[in-house]
């Protein structure tokens, strides 16, 4: 069983890592295509949707980060899978 919760949480912390890299390097390309746009208020739309779609992914991307470094520097006995307590 334990081996069952700690396969989930690193696929979970993964799961997450690859999706918000995904979308942070649609971003960039959102963004560097948008320099190529003609109308000036298209290349607003398009610069302005690309950076909040690079903040958001890259916030996104901090929280499996420190998550992994936290457990990769903690104590090994000092380690919980879930944040669920079986105690009262």
């Amino acid at each position: 069983m334990k081996f069952m919760d700690a396969l989930f949480w690193w696929s979970k912390q993964l799961f997450i890592l690859m999706v918000s890299g995904f979308f942070f390097v649609r971003g960039i390309e959102v963004l560097i295509g948008s320099y190529g746009l003609d109308n000036p208020l298209n290349f607003i739309m398009y610069f302005f949707s690309s950076s909040l779609l690079i903040l958001v992914s890259a916030s996104i991307m901090l929280y499996p980060i420190f998550r992994i470094y936290g457990r990769m520097t903690a104590d090994p006995g000092t380690i919980e899978i879930s944040s669920e307590k079986d105690e009262p």
